[in-house]
């Protein structure tokens, strides 16, 4: 049963991954590619495209570790209020 639960995660978390995929790249598309009247990519729309995946990416990074910081905030205060971690004075 656990081994299911596993694999019920693990698609769950591919699904995420690609909804999220899907939208950056819809976003992305219609921020930076303006031009239909030729097949090749203009040099302005990809160096747009890479800038839209880089600020995404450093959002992302930049919310994890916000997110991680208050954590640790949070179980410190909990120790704390535990008695089980000496604040620094």
């Amino acid at each position: 049963m656990a081994a299911q639960a596993t694999e019920s995660d693990q698609i769950k978390q591919f699904k995420e991954f690609l909804g999220t995929y899907n939208k950056l790249t819809e976003n992305c598309f219609m921020d930076c590619v303006k031009d239909f009247t030729t097949r090749d990519v203009k040099p302005e729309e990809t160096s747009c495209s890479e800038s839209c995946l880089q600020k995404y990416l450093k959002m992302t990074q930049r919310i994890s570790l916000r997110f991680q910081e208050y954590h640790i905030q949070q179980n410190e205060a909990l120790a704390a209020k535990a008695g089980l971690l000496v604040q620094p004075h």
